[in-house]
């Protein structure tokens, strides 16, 4: 398939009722291919170009939940939907508002893009900012609790719940027939987690139709999704202090950690080789895929999808005053990553592998 062809979209919409000069903005994302530097002439990998999504990945589950919703009659006409959010759902939501005509209150945190909250705004959210972590479940658990308070104070107002709702997975059916539409056949699928929507929506598809397929999962070191400790962590978008509900443990074959600093020089990289980039996930999956793609054999075709683009890091990954304060530069991953075979007792540090992949809920 020419660089040419891979750049044009798939016939098949994300099939969303409500305003079509709206909605028909999203899905038919475009693939490319990923190679040299990254890996050797003749590898590579395809990218799933989420970012021309006016939003991001995230507008296919917002518009898809809030449709699913009214149509269960679980959200009223002009009733107010209140989520927790670090962003990119957020934007959905706010389309999803405008579509819809809902008004839209968003809990975020500190740590939330200037960027995104002036663009929540303009597309008329409100936004509260939460001012202290959890003690145990960090700044989502916080965020969490205060949409709890919100919905209590608002009798009728709705909470999406995009950790946990099935909705969510739900909403990537379309982007997995995509995928289909325009690659054909697919060996190894590489999604960041998060609440585990895109990775369970579309894996779940894509298994009927190949077998064989394995899912290979992106976490950012710090998180606790995959069983490790929670910690700190710069990186948005992927990674969580939570056990989303949403994410299908048993469908992963392997899973990986990447650091913040590994993130931010593939990002980097793929902007200056590629001028096709994003922030924090983009930059760890595409670690991951072209690892895959360099040890795999060259006949098996790998798809990561890349949740969005690059604007709304312009204060963080690409900023080098925000980078060096963080020591994010110049600080490429290693060539193979290190191997964890107990996820509960092996804390990942840098960009780390396991291919045993534990449900830390399974006896919870």
């Amino acid at each position: 398939m020419s660089c040419i062809s891979s750049l044009t979209r798939a016939h098949e919409g994300p099939h969303i009722a409500g305003d079509p000069s709206t909605v028909g903005l999203v899905g038919n994302t475009p693939v490319v291919w990923i190679g040299e530097p990254f890996t050797p002439s003749g590898r590579g990998f395809w990218a799933k170009l989420e970012g021309a999504n006016p939003g991001g990945l995230k507008d296919r589950p917002a518009l898809h939940i809030v449709d699913r919703a009214r149509n269960r009659a679980e959200l009223e006409p002009g009733a107010m939907i209140v989520e927790s959010t670090s962003g990119t759902f957020g934007l959905g939501l706010a389309m999803a508002g405008i579509v819809y005509g809902h008004p839209v209150t968003l809990v975020a945190d500190p740590g939330m893009e200037p960027l995104i909250r002036d663009l929540l705004a303009a597309y008329g959210a409100r936004t509260e900012i939460v001012t202290a972590p959890h003690p145990e479940g960090g700044w989502q658990r916080a965020r969490l609790d205060r949409v709890s308070e919100i919905l209590k104070a608002n009798p009728g107002a709705y909470s999406p719940q995009q950790y946990d709702n099935p909705d969510n997975s739900d909403a990537y059916r379309a982007l997995a027939r995509e995928l289909v539409g325009q690659l054909a056949r697919i060996d190894v699928l590489v999604c960041s987690v998060g609440t585990g929507g895109h990775s369970g929506g579309i894996i779940r598809v894509l298994r009927g139709l190949f077998p064989e397929i394995r899912l290979v999962g992106v976490d950012a070191t710090g998180s606790a999704i995959f069983g490790q400790p929670a910690g700190p962590r710069l990186m948005r978008g992927l990674g969580s202090s939570i056990y989303p509900r949403n994410v299908a443990y048993e469908e992963f074959d392997e899973v990986h950690w990447v650091a913040p600093a590994e993130a931010v020089w593939a990002s980097r990289t793929l902007a200056a080789t590629h001028y096709t980039t994003g922030g924090w996930s983009v930059g760890a999956v595409t670690v991951v895929a072209a690892w895959l793609a360099r040890t795999l054999p060259a006949h098996r075709r790998i798809v990561a999808v890349f949740p969005d683009g690059p604007a709304r890091y312009h204060g963080t990954v690409f900023n080098d005053d925000y980078c060096a304060r963080h020591g994010l530069l110049d600080r490429p991953p290693a060539a193979e990553p290190d191997e964890i075979t107990d996820p509960l007792r092996q804390e990942a540090l840098r960009w780390s592998r396991c291919t045993t992949v534990l449900d830390p809920t399974a006896e919870l």
